[in-house]
């Protein structure tokens, strides 16, 4: 049973091209199929999420944790009686938009787009990737989804403003996003938190010592852990501790949230877009623990000594093929210098990157920038 405030399919405002109903899958759950089956939903499996395959081929990949963040958010959308189709297509959806190399790639791609008065957003990419990109239909270009999964792409994790984004005026930028699509920023934070920690972990970038030293949260959970599990090995008593703020952070969430619709008096999707700020959050305790995983995480893992010569080897890798593409535009593939007749040469090269796996990059620049 949905909550009165959750997205109803039956009042979706439909496709930019209309298409009869399907027999067996409503709206929302043929979005997540195509998804599922769009080219750029598996080059994820091939990009960085934080590791590199250097260290080894069991930590998590940019798809691995899309299948986390979908997993949490569907069991999430159960408890708070919300469109658990919804939640789950705009969580295989949420980093579609991803460049390779992860967050290095993307601040790379930024730098070079602003040399020439643009940017890069991942979220705004992802738009043009199921709006534009993705080639599956003789009918239309695209992916043709449901606005609200559209909606839900651009708006989970910040607000556009109409005066910056007029391009984006038909997803009601003055209007709070559904609390669906508020989900999936905050489940993107648990899912990242807590694998990071174990990938960080068992690349020995972290230790158990230097975590519980620095955050308390894990601290106390390893010790809950420990005593319960006197005689466990290390991993499994980490795992354990691991486990139980994974549950604390899901659980407090759930429950938040829920007092927060309560709190609001809202009893109705138009309720949960007029509000004067996303109903979805943390109790302010536990938002006060996760802020602090997440410097310590900043702190010793992703801006660590260890990790810093990969980072600087993909933002010059992004950068000086951007550069070179730049200069010489011949060298990019025919459809994209037929886009580029049409569309800034900045942003064809963007779109072209963007959509690279992390060892296709590396060929390119192999073969156009000499070696690395």
């Amino acid at each position: 049973m949905l909550a009165d405030y959750a997205v109803r399919v039956e009042d979706s405002r439909g496709r930019r091209h209309p298409e009869p109903p399907h027999p067996y899958r409503n709206d929302f759950q043929r979005d997540r199929d195509r998804v599922v089956h769009a080219r750029a939903f598996r080059r994820l499996e091939a990009k960085t999420q934080v590791f590199t395959r250097r260290y080894s081929d069991h930590f998590r990949n940019r798809l691995t944790h899309t299948i986390e963040v979908a997993q949490i958010s569907r069991t999430i959308a159960m408890q708070l009686g919300l469109n658990p189709d919804l939640v789950e297509t705009l969580a295989l959806v949420h980093d579609l938009g991803h460049p390779p190399f992860g967050h290095s790639g993307e601040k790379a791609l930024d730098t070079a787009m602003r040399q020439h008065g643009l940017s890069f957003d991942h979220n705004l990419h992802a738009l043009r990737i199921v709006e534009d990109f993705e080639l599956r239909y003789a009918a239309f270009r695209g992916l043709n989804l449901t606005f609200e999964v559209r909606e839900g792409i651009i708006k989970h994790s910040r607000d556009y403003s109409a005066k910056d984004h007029p391009d984006l005026a038909e997803y009601l930028l003055d209007r709070r996003p559904p609390l669906e699509a508020q989900l999936i920023d905050l489940t993107d934070e648990i899912a990242y938190s807590t694998a990071d920690l174990d990938d960080g972990y068992e690349a020995r970038l972290l230790t158990i010592e230097q975590i519980a030293d620095s955050v308390d949260l894990f601290a106390r959970h390893y010790r809950e852990a420990r005593n319960s599990y006197p005689n466990a090995a290390e991993k499994l008593v980490f795992n354990e501790a691991l486990k139980s703020i994974f549950d604390g952070f899901v659980g407090d969430l759930i429950t938040n949230t829920a007092q927060r619709v309560r709190a609001a008096g809202v009893h109705s999707l138009e309720g949960v877009r007029s509000h004067s700020e996303r109903i979805a959050a943390f109790s302010p305790p536990v938002e006060e623990e996760r802020r602090r995983l997440k410097e310590f995480l900043y702190e010793n893992l992703y801006y660590s000594p260890a990790l810093a010569a990969e980072k600087e080897d993909a933002e010059r890798i992004t950068g000086e093929l951007f550069a070179h593409w730049m200069e010489e535009p011949d060298d990019l593939p025919r459809n994209y210098r037929e886009k580029a007749a049409e569309e800034p040469l900045p942003r064809v090269i963007c779109d072209y990157i963007a959509g690279m796996t992390d060892p296709f990059i590396y060929q390119q620049y192999e073969k156009y920038c000499g070696e690395q």
